[in-house]
């Protein structure tokens, strides 16, 4: 078992340790998006009010936007050969970076939290132990694979791709038995808060992926085209969320209340009973463990990342390794067994207020990467607080807070509603402020302060080799 744990953490991906193919993406992220929770985003759209041919079509363009943007995260990662948020100290600082950070962490936890609820149904059903037990068992199994590590993570996302493939053709079918499809799309009323609210709903599910993406293409080799990367990214990301959405949205819409009440023993009802309810449930538990081992293990990189800026600190030690791991499993299964009974309506809050938070992280990534730097990093200089890129680079924060506050007039939740909510026709717009807002400033502020980006990739710290990647 030793042998097997992955022993990288933060540090850059030697290119002998580097395998694997772009196709790797689509497998992964199909499997990590063909499950429970997928369902029930897509199921808001109609619960709220939507209809049926308008959800599904706001559903797959969020799905589409929001699927292209951590896609374009994902290419960054056979380039750097890093986890996703350590790439972040190059627009924020080596410990600026904390502050995005701070968010992401929260957001590994509480997806982590609201996926075991539903896992653990799931897995109490199966081994008639409860739902409080299931969670529990649900959340050491996630913590033992995400020890293991990469390479056992993209083993799970290959079979979760399949099987679970084969559980949602099986249970589509069963769905349109009892579902006149014809009937369920004439309503074609279109109402355009509800149709940005499907929109919002999908695509926040795709850029909460952003902040750890290229986390898992960061072992392919170096020569990986970026654009083979970016479309099987994309295509799996895509297909598995909108082929999930797509279920959820007919199921909310043909079950109403039953569906409502309890949406995991619904689905698998929905399926039939004995062997078949049992492999369901298996089904179920495969498919969020395959999501939420991504969550915790994106929750642990970026632990390390955030402490590691104000320790200088590169690499770990499997024991240490484990804490970190420990201790996200432990904060997301407490939060899980307090608020299992109130999942529903918290969770498409959670979405939108994650979308708040990530949307200017993205744009400022990419602005940076893309258009700024160019694909030119110092790679040694991300752990060096008194390097090129410094502790803390103040434009870049700004820029994220003003990207922040931005949202908030054009912010629609149970908890706030913004100024400009009403006079748009109660339409939510706060995730397109939240990329172009900070995308412009970004690029305003940082193509006038360019002294930091080196003239070519910098892989080493060896004496030589900055001496010849001078500073333009």
């Amino acid at each position: 078992m030793a042998g097997m744990v992955e022993q990288r953490s933060i540090d850059v991906v030697p290119d002998a340790e580097r395998h694997g193919s772009a196709f790797s993406q689509l497998t992964l992220w199909l499997g990590a998006n063909l499950q429970i929770t997928a369902v029930v985003t897509g199921a808001l759209a109609v619960v709220f009010g939507g209809g049926v041919l308008w959800s599904l079509i706001g559903l797959l363009l969020g799905n589409l936007l929001g699927g292209a943007v951590m896609a374009l995260h994902s290419a960054q990662g056979p380039r750097l050969g890093l986890p996703q948020m350590i790439s972040s100290r190059a627009q924020f600082g080596v410990r600026g970076a904390v502050v995005p950070l701070v968010l992401v962490i929260v957001m590994y936890v509480g997806f982590f939290a609201s996926g075991s609820v539903l896992a653990g149904e799931a897995v109490g059903e199966l081994t008639h132990l409860g739902d409080t037990t299931g969670i529990v068992i649900f959340a050491l199994v996630t913590a033992v694979t995400t020890v293991v590590g990469y390479r056992l993570i993209h083993t799970l996302g290959r079979l979760a791709s399949i099987v679970c493939a084969l559980a949602f053709v099986y249970l589509g079918i069963r769905l349109l038995e009892r579902a006149d499809l014809t009937t369920l799309l004439a309503d074609h009323s279109f109402r355009l808060p509800l149709f940005l609210l499907a929109v919002s709903l999908s695509a926040s599910w795709q850029l909460a992926f952003g902040p750890y993406v290229a986390d898992y293409s960061r072992y392919l080799p170096r020569d990986t085209s970026p654009r083979a990367t970016f479309w099987w990214t994309l295509g799996g990301s895509a297909l598995g969320s909108q082929w999930s959405m797509t279920f959820g949205v007919l199921v909310a819409a043909t079950a109403g209340g039953a569906f409502l009440d309890n949406q995991v023993g619904y689905v698998v009802g929905l399926g039939g009973a004995g062997l078949i309810a049992s492999f369901l449930y298996f089904v179920i538990a495969l498919g969020k463990l395959t999501v939420n081992v991504l969550n915790t293990y994106g929750g642990f990189m970026s632990l390390v990342t955030g402490i590691g800026g104000f320790r200088e600190q590169r690499t770990i030690s499997p024991r240490v390794r484990a804490l970190y791991i420990a201790g996200i499993m432990v904060a997301g299964t407490a939060i899980a067994l307090v608020g299992k009974d109130s999942f529903l309506t918290s969770f498409k809050d959670f979405l939108l207020f994650l979308l708040t938070a990530f949307t200017p992280w993205s744009a400022i990534n990419l602005v940076d990467y893309y258009l700024i730097a160019k694909e030119r990093y110092d790679l040694p200089a991300l752990s060096d607080p008194h390097g090129r890129y410094g502790a803390w680079r103040i434009g870049a924060l700004v820029v994220y807070g003003i990207g922040l506050l931005a949202q908030l007039p054009f912010l629609a939740t149970s908890f706030y509603t913004g100024p400009l909510v009403a006079p748009l026709g109660g339409t939510d717009i706060s995730w397109i402020v939240g990329l172009l807002v900070p995308a412009v400033l970004y690029w305003l502020v940082a193509r006038r302060d360019t002294g930091h980006v080196p003239d070519r990739m910098i892989r080493s710290a060896e004496p030589e080799t900055r001496a010849e990647a001078t500073v333009r």
